[in-house]
């Protein structure tokens, strides 16, 4: 897949997905979100990947959120903004039931922390830092940010991190569950596609209707959320995979899933 600002790179059945711009501290304009868009659907539409891990390149930022230069260039041009494509592509409408893991790897901010909020899992280095300081800038986090950050953290911290605007270290994110660890710099990257790959050594389509499940019962009632379970079971049980599971226990060997 050519692009100038994503690089998408294969590991097995694990897509690595990375903001290519760290001259711009992984802001993202316009293009760069149309190319995340691409990387991800590509991700999302083939049956040989499992599992995929965002980054941003170096080590200053995951992303700094929306690039203000580019903005500022196109509003002195009289240009519109192109709405064409959601901020970072996956922000809004994308469903995608296959699991999507951060490597957090600096600054993580505004449309970057919001960006990262449409990930499963989050793991963050040492040095990563959190916010969303736009209300700093008289305006509020239009990418999610106001919705998708009180249903991952607890209601006080999140109130905490939006009406702040402050700035948060991994320690902090960890304490209140933004991310689920903090490791050495140089062991991020290694830990996410580490826990990508674990990921990846279940069956498939059985991790996809787990998060499926998970996510779409958490915007319904209990009973709701519980009729969604059991369609996914119902779905899942009939699988050659789930058959193989059992099976290779019963053998005492790995279990082969194929996704079928």
């Amino acid at each position: 897949m050519e692009s100038k600002h994503v690089l998408f790179e294969r590991r097995d059945r694990v897509a690595l997905i990375t903001v290519n711009r760290p001259d711009r501290m992984n802001a993202i304009d316009p293009a760069t979100s149309a190319e995340l868009l691409r990387a991800f659907e590509a991700f999302r539409d083939d049956d040989a990947l499992w599992a995929a891990v965002l980054t941003g390149a170096g080590d200053r930022a995951f992303s700094a959120g929306a690039d203000l230069v580019a903005m500022a260039a196109a509003s002195a041009r009289g240009e519109a903004p192109d709405l064409r494509v959601p901020f970072g592509g996956i922000t809004r409408k994308f469903d995608c039931w296959k699991p999507i893991v951060a490597a957090i790897n600096g600054h993580c901010l505004a449309g970057g922390l919001e960006l990262a909020l449409c990930c499963d899992i989050r793991i963050a280095a040492g040095h990563a830092q959190f916010g969303l300081p736009e209300v700093t800038r008289a305006i509020i986090p239009g990418a999610g940010g106001t919705q998708r950050l009180l249903r991952a953290i607890p209601s006080a911290a999140a109130m905490q991190l939006l009406l702040t605007g402050g700035r948060f270290d991994a320690q902090w994110a960890l304490r209140v569950g933004l991310v689920s660890e903090v490791v050495a710099a140089d062991r991020l990257l290694p830990r996410a596609l580490e826990i990508a790959d674990e990921i990846c050594r279940n069956g498939p389509l059985a991790v996809r209707a787990a998060k499926e499940a998970a996510l779409r019962g958490r915007e319904t009632t209990i009973e709701e959320g519980l009729r969604i379970e059991n369609e996914k079971g119902r779905e899942v049980i009939a699988t050659a995979d789930a058959r193989e599971g059992p099976r290779a226990f019963a053998e005492k060997r790995a279990p082969r899933y194929e996704g079928r």
